[in-house]
């Protein structure tokens, strides 16, 4: 078996990655990377993954596709590297955390190194991206808003769709990602363990049914539903969650460690 992700995402996935809609997916991919300019690098696609195992999962914040303008996209939803502008969502969710916690980003921290493109490859998948995506632009903000220390700790940060074409936000959609993204939310949903699905807009909160579905009868996870972050809709309803510390309350219910939302 293909080492991906180096953990136990990589048996439960096995079988998803030799399915013929995945198949179709990976040329797709190859194209695309060969022919033009798609982000996250190759070898970041699975990097959610690889930070946050299957057993470690205590929330999911979904998000819909990653960031298509250079540098921005590593991996994680709604996440960008050391050293580059948070782009609008994120600057609103770290608003948020700021408001419901009181432990916003610090800034003029160096903060940890941002995912590398040169980790393992998808399965007989895309060659590694030919752009310097990692390259910060100028005048980057000094706020940290690479959001790995939350994936380290148990928050999946998942796209519903991994991959996405320069400056084309949702290019990918309908390729079949969401097929293989909603077979890591059935096989997160079908444990035991309680955890929190963070479903932040309308993407994102039709997700809803499929999460209900595969936990069954037993209703032992939460779900928090609310408006997208993006400037466009955060303000019909997103501020004023308390999406951070409802989830800590849950966990600790539940006898399970908070996760330290600090940056």
């Amino acid at each position: 078996m293909k080492r991906i992700t180096g953990n136990k995402w990589d048996g439960l996935l096995a079988e998803e990655w030799q399915k013929p809609y995945y198949q179709e997916l990976r040329s797709f991919l190859i194209e695309e990377y060969k022919n033009g300019t798609v982000y996250p690098p190759a070898g970041d696609i699975y990097n959610a993954l690889r930070l946050t195992d299957y057993d470690d999962v205590k929330a999911v914040i979904l998000g819909q596709d990653p960031y298509h303008e250079p540098g921005q996209a590593h991996g994680l939803a709604f996440s960008v590297p050391v050293g580059v502008t948070a782009p609008p969502s994120l600057v609103n969710i770290l608003k948020e955390l700021e408001s419901d916690t009181g432990c916003g980003a610090a800034p003029g921290e160096a903060g940890p190194p941002a995912a590398s493109s040169g980790s393992a490859a998808v399965p007989s998948g895309p060659p590694a991206a030919q752009n310097g995506s990692a390259a910060a632009p100028s005048g980057a903000s000094s706020v940290r808003g690479i959001l790995d220390p939350w994936a380290k700790q148990g928050v999946l940060l998942l796209n519903t769709v991994l991959t996405v074409r320069a400056h084309q936000a949702g290019s990918h959609r309908g390729k079949g990602w969401e097929q293989f993204t909603d077979r890591i939310i059935e096989l997160l949903a079908s444990r035991q363990t309680p955890m929190v699905f963070i479903l932040w807009g309308a993407n994102a909160g039709a997700k809803e049914g499929l999460i209900l579905k595969a936990q069954g009868e037993h209703r032992r996870h939460l779900i928090i539903k609310a408006p997208h972050p993006s400037p466009l809709s955060a303000y019909r309803g997103f501020f004023g969650g308390s999406y951070f510390s409802r989830c800590n309350y849950f966990l600790e219910d539940n006898g399970i460690e908070p996760v330290d939302w600090s940056l």
